[in-house]
């Protein structure tokens, strides 16, 4: 691990291979997998740019696809948050069973849908995660799992989704656990407006620094 380096693995998750990226710094702090959205993949671009960010601060990231691509074709898949928790939470172990990273504090990254997922994922997992973040994310999906989250939680959401930021505020009510809503400015729910989605990069970069990495 002497450079910021990328690599494709293959992970066995649900009895199905699921291709992934794992993105590793020179001197890995921490780790963070990625949950993508519904329609999305470990080729996310706005996720890969998100993960860039990270590794500049010294943490790993894990990109892959939650469903293997029999189980994508099915439509309703993609918005089955506990299959998608449940594969989050695999990835987890497969993680934890990597001698070069079973030593790494681990953390979740969720967009959309794949928001709810991480959050359901982390309240399988309270011992294990230790921190989330969601961009423009639907955490209201992850029901009664918000209360059980332990994990400190930001939730990121464009100035200019509204919809969403009402979503979001209602989630953070139901939660216990340290839970904070960053508003980016003019932002949209895809974070396409310039520099906008290096603002909620570097938001969630602060978020994991603060609380993914020993001190």
């Amino acid at each position: 691990m002497n450079a910021d380096t990328e690599q494709n693995v293959e992970m066995r998750l649900g009895g199905a291979i699921h291709e992934g990226i794992l993105g590793l710094p020179a001197k890995p702090r921490g780790l963070v997998l990625f949950a993508h959205g519904s329609g999305s993949s470990r080729h996310s671009s706005r996720n890969q740019f998100v993960a860039r960010q990270l590794r500049e601060v010294g943490l790993a990231t894990l990109l892959f696809d939650l469903l293997s691509e029999s189980e994508d074709e099915v439509y309703e898949n993609r918005f089955d948050i506990d299959r998608l928790a449940d594969r989050l939470a695999q990835a987890s172990a497969w993680v934890a069973e990597q001698p070069e990273l079973a030593e790494l504090p681990q953390g979740y990254f969720g967009a959309s849908t794949g928001a709810a997922a991480a959050l359901k994922a982390a309240a399988q997992l309270p011992d294990s995660i230790r921190a989330v973040v969601s961009r423009g994310g639907r955490p209201d999906l992850a029901g009664e799992a918000l209360p059980r989250v332990v994990a400190p939680t930001l939730l990121i959401v464009g100035g200019a989704d509204t919809q969403v930021i009402e979503l979001n505020q209602m989630a953070r009510d139901r939660m216990q656990a340290t839970t904070e809503l960053a508003i980016v400015p003019g932002a949209t729910h895809l974070f396409e407006e310039p520099g906008t989605l290096f603002q909620a990069a570097r938001l969630a970069a602060e978020w994991f620094t603060r609380w993914l990495i020993p001190a």
